[in-house]
């Protein structure tokens, strides 16, 4: 640029004595064309190559964003705006802004925001964001600060709305743990929670309760398939009513099911529960108008200092075995005093 402006001064100047040759002339002009055309086709290209980053961003959904830390300007591009269903352009306030995210984001937002630039380092995180218009949306955040000397100047990165990505995540989830047929959590996430809910009840008492039901085989062979998964699924919500304070109810086996009930429900309480849940399965199920007769046998047992996940559940089997060789449709609970005697029960009263 530099020469370009060197050589038009050059060309318009004129020396005092004599006049500068046509030639000399007539190859300025050349090279100054040949700038210009080069300038030209550079300007076009950076149009372009910005146009692309542009309608890339828009379709990543990702935008650039900056942070005057000094005096707390935002700069948003247009992305950035769209997210966040503010008008483009319009000015932006970070206090007003701040307060668009959900409190545990914002919260989660503040500390990674404030440890950033006490170290002028870098951070990312996935923030969830309430918009004015009411639509909540999943945004990943990335941010670097940049320092002048020691002294942190500005903070700025980018941010891209994962919300269809994080619905995507979430109907995974779903399906690798619920069960299909009850829309109880399967098997897979009963193991996965178990040991945890063990471990964080060892002071308190917190039940587990083991269900069969009684007499499905005898719906199966009888009626059918399609009948059997009719029943699965009538008695599925009457586990999640009785059941309503337990923190986890699943779908462990073909007709075995579980819940964990934490220590805020005494055990007392657990065991009324359980007898709620008995009469609650006794009552006829319905399959294209024909009443459909089960019941259901539970088994209780409860946590421990001593009690891991591997004695915990097999208490509650043998109460359950216990219940089911009572008669069925009843309750037996594993009393942890006698819990070195194999078969010390006692039925609920």
């Amino acid at each position: 640029m530099d020469d370009l402006v060197n050589q038009r001064a050059q060309l318009a100047t004129t020396n005092t004595h004599e006049q500068m040759p046509d030639n000399e002339i007539h190859c300025l002009r050349q090279r100054l064309q040949s700038h210009a055309q080069q300038l030209q086709a550079l300007t076009a290209e950076l149009s372009h190559v910005r146009k692309i980053f542009n309608q890339a961003s828009a379709m990543a959904r990702i935008g650039v964003w900056e942070c005057t830390l000094a005096d707390g300007c935002l700069s948003w591009s247009d992305v950035i705006y769209d997210i966040f269903d503010l008008p483009r352009g319009s000015t932006l306030s970070r206090a007003e802004v701040f307060q668009l995210y959900a409190p545990h984001s914002r919260a989660e937002l503040e500390i990674k925001r404030a440890q950033a630039i006490a170290e002028c380092g870098s951070f990312s995180m996935e923030a969830e964001v309430i918009t004015p218009r009411g639509n909540r949306r999943w945004v990943r955040i990335t941010a670097s600060v940049e320092k002048e000397g020691e002294l942190p100047l500005r903070i700025f990165g980018m941010k891209q709305d994962i919300t269809e990505e994080k619905m995507h995540l979430d109907q995974i989830r779903e399906l690798a743990e619920n069960d299909m047929m009850t829309g109880l959590s399967n098997r897979a996430r009963f193991q996965s929670v178990f040991p945890g809910f063990c471990e964080s009840n060892t002071d308190a008492p917190a039940g587990l309760m083991l269900i069969d039901l009684d007499g499905f085989k005898g719906v199966n062979d009888t009626f059918g398939h399609a009948a059997g998964d009719a029943c699965l699924k009538q008695v599925a919500e009457r586990l999640t009513s009785v059941l309503d304070p337990a923190q986890i109810v699943a779908r462990i086996g073909g007709d075995e099911f579980a819940a964990l009930i934490g220590p805020s429900v005494s055990p007392e309480e657990v065991e009324a529960m359980a007898w709620r849940l008995v009469e609650a399965l006794s009552r006829p199920l319905i399959y294209e108008d024909q009443p459909l007769i089960v019941g259901g046998s539970v088994g209780v047992a409860f946590t421990g200092p001593e009690i891991g996940p591997t004695a915990l559940f097999r208490h509650a089997d043998l109460a359950l075995y216990a219940a089911k060789g009572a008669g069925r449709n009843r309750v037996c609970l594993f009393d942890t005093k006698r819990a070195a005697t194999i078969g010390s029960y006692r039925r609920a009263g």
